[in-house]
């Protein structure tokens, strides 16, 4: 999901769903360091970062103790050493899977988790070599014009609509569409 930024994207929904921040006020850019994990702008216009070694260990080991702060083997950011932080716009179409699931969030409902089918589908084919990395987007792009536009009232129609939305795909693979 990192090499077409579906991580992101999935990070976009949750921004929204979790925090009620509108669609066009979450932006995505790439940060090729991967030292700043997430920002967040206020309205006076200041910024506040998270910013750590590029190493998923620490949100996880966050995650699994929390509230408590635990030491990781891996420490802080030395900032006596000179570091330079890059940040661009992704290239949306390169990293078409963003924008997809930009768009996934807006229809809503259970829009998301159809999409979210769709694309682990996509990825498995991907990793058995059944499909190449530019047909991922392709095919959760035609899995998300099949979506059948059911509300997501009940766990049972999220896990329905990740289930069909695998199953676009994973029929499509064996259709051999695209």
């Amino acid at each position: 999901d990192s090499s077409t930024l579906m991580n992101k994207g999935l990070e976009v929904i949750e921004a929204h769903e979790l925090f009620g921040v509108a669609y066009e006020d979450i932006e995505v850019v790439v940060h090729p360091e991967s030292i700043v994990h997430s920002m967040a702008v206020f309205t006076d216009g200041t910024t506040m970062a998270q910013l750590s070694e590029p190493d998923m260990k620490l949100p996880i080991a966050y995650a699994l103790s929390y509230p408590d702060r635990t030491s990781t083997p891996f420490g802080a950011i030395d900032w006596s050493a000179t570091k330079t932080l890059h940040f661009e716009p992704p290239d949306m179409g390169t990293f078409k899977c963003l924008g997809l699931a930009y768009a996934a969030g807006q229809i809503g409902e259970t829009a998301p988790a159809w999409m979210n089918g769709a694309n682990e589908a996509a990825v498995d084919a991907f990793l058995a070599g059944n499909i190449d990395w530019s047909s991922i987007s392709v095919l959760i792009e035609r899995a998300l014009e099949e979506y059948d536009g059911n509300a997501a009232d009940s766990i049972e129609s999220v896990i329905r609509a990740d289930r069909r939305g695998r199953e676009c795909v994973t029929g499509y693979v064996a259709k051999r569409v695209p």
